[in-house]
């Protein structure tokens, strides 16, 4: 995740104007360790996501350690409405796990679609997490947000550590926070692991402490 120095997740509700080379770099690099990517549905749209591994450099990377070219995508609704128009779903290259709570089906789209119904009123995370580990062999994931996915990742206790860029900005107004949604209680507390700084952007690798 980014964040600006006052605690804000984008900039005219998309985050490349508050990023940096070092940062899309390291952002890319966290792509080439893990076995599936969680994004939700409001960041694929806003962000224009498309195929996770598109850099030839993630590719070979992934494929030195043994793992697929690309990370499996993972997403979750409640209601089933998928920003489809996104490059992300028109990619047949593409698999993407939707995690829902709905008996709707799907609208159509050009990826490889697989829809892993959860029983109960409210989408269950930590039954959701346990599914990708069964069905999919999911061990690893990175959650690249945004800020309602990820507050909800942290209440269910299924974040163990934050990659947080702080970028040197100050924006105000009504962008939205690191986290936005769901309040924890009790609060998290962060350990930090490490630290680097860069053109005045700092790079914080936190271990979130139970």
């Amino acid at each position: 995740m980014i964040s600006t120095s006052d605690g804000r997740a984008t900039l005219d509700g998309r985050t490349e104007r508050i990023s940096s080379e070092t940062d899309r770099a390291l952002f890319h690099s966290l792509r080439t360790q893990v076995d599936a990517v969680m994004v939700g549905t409001g960041t694929i749209a806003i962000e224009r996501y498309g195929p996770l591994a598109r850099r030839p450099e993630v590719r070979r990377h992934r494929a030195a350690l043994g793992l697929p070219e690309a990370p499996l995508c993972v997403t979750m609704s409640r209601s089933m409405e998928l920003p489809v128009d996104a490059p992300l779903f028109q990619d047949p290259g593409t698999h993407v796990v939707v995690l829902t709570n709905s008996d709707r089906e799907p609208p159509p789209s050009r990826c490889r679609l697989t829809v892993e119904r959860l029983p109960g009123k409210d989408l269950d995370l930590v039954a959701g997490a346990a599914t990708l580990r069964g069905r999919h062999g999911v061990r690893a994931m990175l959650l690249e947000g945004g800020p309602t996915v990820l507050a909800a990742m942290v209440n269910a206790g299924l974040v163990d550590e934050l990659f947080l860029s702080i970028s040197p900005l100050l924006v105000g107004g009504g962008e939205p926070s690191l986290l936005e949604g769901t309040a924890l209680d009790p609060p998290r507390r962060l350990a930090l692991v490490s630290v680097l700084e860069e053109e005045s952007y700092l790079f914080l690798r936190c271990r979130i402490v139970a």
